[in-house]
Order: C-alpha cells, then structure tokens, then sequence
C-alpha cells in the first residue's frame, strides 16, 4: 500500500515561487497517476495538476496553465509541483493523491496536505 506525504507548503507573497513535493513510501509511483488538488477555506477541493507516470503525460486546470509545472523524480518516488508567478486566489491546503498501481481515473490514496499562503 502506498503512503503520501507533501511538504514545501508555506508563506510566499505574490508573484514569488513555491516547489511542493510529495513523496511515496510503500512502493514506486512507475504504474500511478498521481494529481495535486487544492481546498481554500470555505470551497470545494478543486483540481490542480496530474501526471501520467508511465507515459509522463501532464494535466492542469485553466487556472493554473503556464505558471504550474508538475513533474516527477526518475526513480517515481517524489511528485513535484512547481508554482510559479503564485497569487493569493492560490491560497490553499495543497494535496497530492495517487491514482493506480492501475489508472482507473479514481484517486485512492491521498496525502495530509501542506498549505500554500499568498500575501498580497
């Protein structure tokens, strides 16, 4: 059974950066899809990002397209989601959830969360 852990959540004020991470414990990501989601306070949790890790096909939401990157280390134990050109809409508790070991289009494995805090 996989484990999830994010970290690399903090304060930034905006236009600044932030790169979260999300590390695998219990087995490799090589067969997952693994997506970041994000919930502010008051809203619904909302789709970030996702990579395909066997094919390394990536998605993003409209809202994120051009300042997001998501990738992954070689060795399919660490997601990363970089953030760039961050505003304070993104202002949020960041997860990281695993689709798989066979990509159903269900995320069945989540991580704690880390947040993310964009000053104005």
């Amino acid at each position: 059974q996989v484990q999830l852990v994010e970290s690399g959540g903090g304060l930034v004020q905006a236009g600044g950066s932030l790169r979260l991470s999300c590390k695998a414990s219990g087995r490799t990501l090589s067969s997952y899809a693994v997506g970041w989601f994000r919930q502010a306070p008051g809203k619904e949790r909302e789709f970030v990002a996702r990579i395909d890790l066997r094919g390394g096909n990536t998605y993003y939401a409209e809202s994120v397209k051009g300042r997001f990157t998501i990738s992954s280390d070689n060795d399919w134990n660490t997601v990363y989601l970089q953030m760039n050109s961050l505003k304070p809409e993104d202002t949020a508790v960041y997860y990281c959830a695993a689709d798989g070991p066979i990509v159903s289009g269900r995320y069945n494995v989540w991580g704690q969360g880390t947040q993310v805090t964009v000053s104005s």
